[in-house]
């Protein structure tokens, strides 16, 4: 089981960590919602449950909890810019389908 990162995503996680002066790593989830039935969740974590499973890549800490990790086991978390749009972006293998607005998706 694993979570990466890409060089981008792993560089914009430790500036926010950095600029936010606090922080452990990133935590990523996934939660009920949207059409196409879960949404990824991004938030930064100041402190690991011990139910939380972590993985590390590129110096930072990728905690996930191991409900949302059946999801996003395999996942590759990049971070990219395509003129004024900027953010972050899962690449899971296990996603089938997704909503036509990208909010949400389905395995």
């Amino acid at each position: 089981m694993a979570i990466t990162l890409t060089q981008p995503a792993a560089e914009r996680v430790k500036s926010f960590l950095a600029n936010r002066g606090k922080g452990v790593g990133l935590r990523l989830g996934v939660k009920t919602m949207g059409c196409s039935g879960m949404s990824y969740v991004l938030e930064f974590v100041d402190e690991i449950n011990p139910e939380d499973e972590v993985f590390e890549d590129s110096d930072v800490k990728i905690i996930v909890d191991k409900k949302s990790l059946v999801y996003l086991d395999g996942t590759e978390l990049d971070y990219t810019r395509d003129g004024l749009n900027e953010g972050f972006q899962f690449n899971n293998p296990k996603e089938k389908a997704a909503c036509g607005c990208g909010e949400s998706f389905t395995v």
